[in-house]
């Protein structure tokens, strides 16, 4: 089981523990819980998609020395960008 299969069962361990208990309060933990292993979950896969980009301008660039962090950065950029017009686009919708 890999680290994102780890997080998504824990997620849904809390889940389901959230909606058997009686106690307001220890609901409201495990509810946080899980939001807290959601945003996780979030930020690994945007990592994900970063080191791809990442590489795949490294790549067109002709695989240069000692410009990864460019590259990382790069990356970052055009991910936040697409996540943003996507939003946009999410909320013109509604």
């Amino acid at each position: 089981m890999d680290e994102q299969q780890k997080i998504e069962h824990q997620i849904e361990l809390a889940t389901r523990a959230a909606a058997l208990v009686k106690d307001e309060t220890t609901v409201q933990r495990f509810r946080s819980f899980a939001e807290e292993l959601k945003q996780k979950l979030l930020r690994m896969m945007r990592r994900g998609k970063v080191r791809a980009r990442a590489y795949e301008l490294w790549e067109q660039a002709g695989r240069p020395a000692d410009r990864d962090v460019e590259f990382w950065v790069e990356a970052e950029g055009q991910i936040e960008e697409e996540r943003d017009q996507r939003r946009s686009s999410d909320s013109e919708k509604r």
